[in-house]
């Protein structure tokens, strides 16, 4: 069963997204095999946490067992945050926000202990996956998937290398930069059950996200891992509440 861990519905400003709906995206899951993606909506992750929220909320019940909701949290909002079902987790950009992953501004979300999503960008002074190692130090309980694995390739390795003592947080793959050997050299060196697939659509073309994980270089075992064995063990229920009977 393939789960995409990272994926939106919406527009954004300076960003080309030809087509920005929820529908779109079922069309190309359904195409590609993709059972249930985690969307957040990228009017959330801008300017309205709340209303973004709402509308994939939305989606999800227009298009049922198809979508999970990571709800975007602005640190300096305080956006609410449910535990309803269909909720994966917390979806954070402390890039976009300005707020560094370690604040604790953040600390509310963290103590919720739902699953968390969090950009995180080599070099950033926001989302840096140093910061990645000092949240799970403070919280190895609380599921912490580093979106991007750090964005850029100089720092793949790096990344992997700051987090190898914290089990909790997972490396989440997709990006432009991202290639198909680094996938296979980050499973070497965090482990394959460390590894999620995600593809950041409706930002980048799902079918080249999807394309990098299943003709990389890897055991069949560890590909099933990272195409969904990873992400359905950290969300356990909450899978479940979303794919309902098709969950095998």
């Amino acid at each position: 069963m393939i789960l995409d861990a990272h994926g939106h519905i919406g527009a954004w400003p300076d960003f080309l997204i030809p087509d920005p709906s929820a529908g779109g995206l079922v069309a190309m899951m359904d195409r590609l095999g993709i059972a249930a993606m985690g969307i957040s909506d990228l009017l959330g992750v801008g300017p309205d946490a709340v209303e973004g929220n709402r509308r994939a909320f939305e989606a999800a019940a227009e298009h049922p067992g198809r979508f999970g909701v990571w709800q975007v949290y602005n640190p300096h909002h305080r956006t609410p945050l449910t535990d309803r079902p269909g909720v994966w987790g917390v979806k954070l950009h402390p890039d976009v926000h300005q707020c560094r992953l370690d604040d604790p501004l953040y600390e509310p979300v963290f103590a919720l202990g739902l699953p968390v999503l969090a950009h995180g960008q080599t070099d950033s002074p926001w989302s840096d996956p140093a910061q990645f190692a000092t949240v799970a130090a403070r919280h190895p309980e609380v599921p912490l998937l580093m979106g991007h694995t750090g964005l850029w390739p100089y720092g793949f390795a790096r990344a992997a290398r700051l987090v190898a003592d914290h089990p909790g947080v997972l490396l989440e793959v997709c990006g432009s930069k991202i290639t198909g050997r680094w996938i296979s050299r980050l499973a070497a060196l965090a482990g394959a059950e460390r590894v999620v697939y995600g593809s950041d659509a409706c930002f980048l073309d799902l079918r080249a996200g999807l394309g990098r994980v299943a003709l990389a270089p890897l055991a069949e075992t560890d590909r099933d891992l990272i195409l969904g064995g990873n992400l359905a063990r950290v969300l356990g229920g909450r899978l479940a509440r979303v794919l309902g009977g098709r969950l095998a």
